[in-house]
């Protein structure tokens, strides 16, 4: 049977996910964000860097420092979430892609959460 078919037919189904263009728009807004978080958080973080421990406390329980501190943190890791997800849907394939795939998800927010709780316990 496989004599009679055309070479699209045997090609369809094999192509893309279908999921490309969203992946990629997700990718370009993280990624404009980034542009102008990263630098942000270095110049807050920096400004908050040196003192003792209570003047960090009262640093951080400012809204500024803590919403572009809590901003970049929940960016970066979801960014870093969505590229090792295409990294190992490129080169892992079975019930190994889809643990690993589960495995990242939880790390990364298990990641935000944690460090959200440490921002919250710091900023109150």
């Amino acid at each position: 049977m496989q004599n009679y078919l055309t070479d699209r037919k045997r090609a369809q189904g094999t192509g893309a996910g279908g999921q490309g263009t969203h992946h990629h728009w997700q990718m370009m807004a993280s990624s404009t964000a980034l542009v102008f978080l990263v630098p942000l958080f270095v110049f807050t973080f920096a400004a908050g860097l040196g003192g003792t421990y209570e003047e960090v406390l009262a640093y951080y329980s400012r809204p500024f420092p803590a919403i572009i501190t809590g901003l970049t943190l929940v960016v970066v890791i979801i960014h870093l979430v969505r590229e090792t997800q295409v990294a190992i849907e490129d080169y892992v394939h079975g019930v190994a892609e889809k643990l690993s795939l589960m495995a990242v998800a939880a790390f990364g927010y298990t990641l935000i959460a944690a460090g959200l709780f440490a921002l919250v316990k710091l900023a109150l």
